[in-house]
This record gives structure tokens, sequence and C-alpha cells, in this order.
């Protein structure tokens, strides 16, 4: 019996004979306090494996599970994780993935929240672009016929990029050297790190939304979208999807310039031109004004020649005439020419003082016949064949006005007999109905009609008591 008891001394069995049983935990206890040992033992680890049964939620999370040979774990990468990684994944993908294990209680299940996820062998960025590529020439966005040529003499030009860069400086110089009428209008914006994609699409709008608050002469000609070298991770901007589309949606011919030569990146398939550097796009626009400044350059140097060749000529006839022996002669004909104009003179003068002397004459005798006693006698004369004018118009007008009187008491006379009025003296009257028709047919009456009866003195009213047709 005491060795028996030594034996359950042993406290790997005593619990089984104390006097009270252990506590049990219930099974949501279990589960909170596993997942605060999973949490905190693998709060920051890397995983390694394949996507399956990828999906997007309504709510923007994914969702998917993560699986190698033997065994899979379930994954989330929520709406606020996700929007950081470069590239959509997809099932079959290899995956290398940071983040957090927890365990949603409700079943038991353990999960693996997402931080960040790259793919395995090509870089993020790499299936982030070809993706990205892939959907925008789906849709026809970097087909030729919506690519726009370039104004032939832009006067003014927009530039999308940061404003302490290097691309910004390199585009001022060139177009200040070889395009100074050019006008540069920055629209500053960041061109690295998460949000300068973001940034970019909205300088694009801004620019176009600008342009459009400008008089037709004073509007942006074409936009330089770019910024200078760097890794693939510094041009990323330029590859998203939001830039793209509002490159395509600019109303103002887009020119990208991003990186080196060697450098392509979206804005570069889908911009109305590619130029390889900053330095290059502000040459495509300073070319124009370059070539016609080159012409007429040229054209005013072909000018001088001419100018200079054609004075030469001249001053060879020039000279050559000097030594004709027309100039010998020619101060004898001005001698003689001068001498003929004192001739003229001469006979000018004299003819002027006769023309006076003849005019004084004939003034003198105008002045004569207008004395006053012949203007008087000239009066008295007018005046009494006036009078005579005067009384033989009086008899012809009074003999006149007799003629017109009798003629007129002619016609009244006539139009007197030809008066119904005068017949009406004679002893007739004119019958007419109540409308005022005038009866000439006892027919156009019936017993009972009310008749008026005018008479040569007054009128009468009447009734029909009977009629004879």
């Amino acid at each position: 019996m005491e060795e028996g008891t030594e034996e359950l001394s042993q406290p790997i069995l005593q619990f089984l004979f104390d006097e009270e049983t252990a506590k049990p935990l219930t099974v949501s206890e279990l589960n909170a306090q596993v997942r605060t040992e999973v949490e905190r033992r693998f709060r920051d680890v890397w995983v390694e494996g394949e996507i399956v049964s990828f999906k997007v939620a309504a709510s923007g999370h994914w969702y998917f599970t993560l699986k190698d040979a033997s065994a899979q774990i379930r994954a989330a990468c929520l709406r606020t994780s996700n929007y950081r990684i470069r590239f959509r994944p997809s099932d079959g993908l290899q995956v290398r993935v940071r983040g957090s294990i927890s365990m949603f209680e409700p079943r038991g299940d353990l999960q693996l929240s997402v931080e960040s996820l790259e793919p395995v062998g090509d870089g993020a960025l790499a299936v982030a672009f070809e993706q990205i590529r892939s959907k925008l020439e789906r849709e026809g966005l970097f087909s030729p016929e919506l690519k726009r040529p370039l104004p032939f003499f832009p006067r003014r030009i927009g530039v999308v990029t940061s404003a302490t860069g290097a691309a910004f400086h390199d585009i001022v110089h060139v177009l200040s050297r070889r395009a100074a009428s050019v006008s540069i209008v920055l629209i500053p914006t960041r061109v690295q790190g998460e949000a300068a994609g973001q940034e970019i699409r909205i300088a694009i709008q801004r620019a176009n939304q600008f342009n459009l608050t400008l008089n037709v002469t004073e509007r942006i000609d074409a936009l330089i979208v770019g910024r200078g070298g760097g890794s693939a991770e510094d041009l990323w901007a330029f590859n998203e999807e939001g830039v793209a589309r509002a490159i395509r949606d600019s109303q103002i011919p887009v020119i990208s310039a991003v990186g080196h030569e060697i450098d392509f990146t979206i804005a570069d398939h889908i911009a109305d031109v590619r130029a390889a550097t900053p330095s290059a796009a502000a040459e495509m626009v300073a070319a124009k004004e370059a070539d016609i400044v080159s012409t007429i350059g040229a054209a005013q140097r072909t000018l001088g020649q001419l100018a200079e060749r054609k004075v030469l000529e001249l001053r060879s006839d020039l000279q050559t005439l000097a030594w004709s022996p027309v100039f010998a002669e020619f101060p004898k004909k001005i001698e003689s020419w001068h001498r003929s104009v004192d001739e003229c003179a001469a006979r000018i003068r004299s003819e002027t003082r006769e023309t006076v002397k003849r005019s004084l004459a004939e003034f003198e005798r105008t002045n004569a016949r207008l004395s006053p006693i012949r203007l008087t006698g000239k009066l008295g004369e007018k005046k009494a064949w006036f009078a005579l004018i005067g009384q033989k118009h009086l008899q012809a007008a009074s003999a006149a006005v007799q003629r017109k009187g009798q003629e007129l008491g002619n016609l009244a006379a006539r139009l007197d007999s030809l008066s119904p009025l005068a017949v009406l003296n004679r002893g007739y009257s004119i019958t007419q109905k109540e409308d005022g028709s005038i009866i000439r047919d006892a027919a156009q009456v019936a017993k009972g009609d009310k008749l008026k009866i005018k008479l040569a003195n007054g009128k009468l009213d009447a009734e029909v008591l009977s009629s004879e047709p």
C-alpha cells in the first residue's frame, strides 16, 4: 500500500486523484489563446508559394490560397495594403509574401495577412508593366490612328515634370537656345514616389482645363510629360494606368520624354510622340523654328550676295558713262537751257503787263456803262414794261374765270337734270325695302312687308296689303 501511494505521488498523475478537477476551457477561449500566441510568434514572416483560388471581393480586398507541394494556407490582402502592390496577382503565379499569421477564431482557421507581395523570378515591376500594357493594348489605346501630329509651329509649350528636376532645366535650356519665341508653362508635379502617378494624372488634366480658359492664340500647343533618368522603380509613375488614360484623354498633343533612350514606359507607348530624353523633346518643339530661322538666314545671305553683285554691276556702268563723250557736252547743254529759261521768263513778264493793261481798260468801260443815270433810265423802262405785262395777265385771268364759270353752270344744269331728286319733283317716288334695296318689281315684296317711300319732300313708312305681279 505504501508502495502504491508513493507511485501516485508523482506530479504527472496526481491531478487525476485531486479532489478538485481542473476547469476545462471553452472552444472560444482556446481559439483566443491560440490566436494570441500565433500572432505573437508569427508577427512578421516571409512565405513563398503558389497562388490558387485568387479572387477580388466587392470591398476591394484580395483573397487567395498559398500552397506548395504538400500544404496550403489561406491568405488575405486588404485594400489598405494591396493598392501599394504594383501588379495584379493571378492563379499559378509563384510569389514571395511578407505578412503575419492570424487566426479566424469562429472557425479556428489560420490565415496569412499579406502586407507585401512580389513575384518569384520576374520582378514585380516587369509583371505589372506587362499586365497594364496588355490591358491598354486590348482596348486599342496604342492604335496609331489615335496619335495626333504636333503643331507645325508651336508657340506655347506645357511641361509636366518636377520644378526642381534636371528635365525641366534641360528643356528650358534647349528652347531658350534654339526657339526663343516659344513660351513655357510649367505644371509642377512629383515624378517619383507612391503618389507621383496620381499627381501626374491630375497635372495633365489641369493643363487641359487651364487651356480651355485661354484665347485660341494663347493656348498650349503641345504638352511634354516626363522626367530625367533613373531606376525602373524611379520611373514607375509613368507606367501607371491612370497616367496612360490621362495622356490619351488629353486634348493637347502629348510628347512623352521619360528617362534615357533605353527606357520605355507605358507613357511612351500611349503618347502622341515619344522623345528619347527631355532634351530631345525640346529639340522636337524647336525644330520647326530652327528650320525657319535657318531658311531665312540662307535667304538673307543670298539676297546680300545678289545686292553686292548688282552694286558692282551698277558701279561699272556708272564708270563707263562717266568716261562717255555725253558728259563732256552736258555743261554746254545746261548753259543753253539756262538761256532759254531766261528768254521765256522775259516773254511771260511782258505778256503779263499787256494783259493787266487790257483788263484795266475793260474795267473802265464797264464802269462807265454802269453809271447811276443810265441805270435809273433803264429801271424806269423796265417798270413800265412790267406794269403792262401785269395788266395783260389780269385781263387774261378775268376772262378765264368767266369762261370757267359758264362751263360750271352748264355742267350743274346737266347734273341737276340727271339727278333722281329732279324726278321726284315731278311727282315720282323711290320705294325701298327695310334693308335699303330699291323695289322695281311687285314680285320682290310680299304681304305684310315694311316699305320706305322717299318723296321729293320727306319720307313715308308703309306696309304691303297686297301685290299684283
